[in-house]
């Protein structure tokens, strides 16, 4: 795993923590924390974790040679 796909994982990971307490709670710390969901700071950090999601489909195609490989 390259340090990008480590970075995307973990964006990810923050991005679904997020949406899980929306879906539990109603409350978008993306939001709380940028002083609201239509803020330009909120509107980046939505874009930049769906964009690390994006890139984490990339993993699901990846071959195990090809991720060894990109390893060492």
């Amino acid at each position: 795993m390259t340090v990008i796909d480590r970075i995307a994982l973990i964006l990810v990971v923050v991005g679904a923590l997020n949406w899980g307490s929306i879906g539990l709670f109603q409350f978008d710390a993306v939001a709380w924390l940028c002083g609201g969901a239509a803020t330009l700071l909120a509107r980046i950090i939505y874009t930049v974790v769906a964009l690390a999601g994006v890139w984490c489909i990339s993993l699901i195609f990846r071959s195990e040679d090809r991720i060894e490989e990109m390893s060492h």
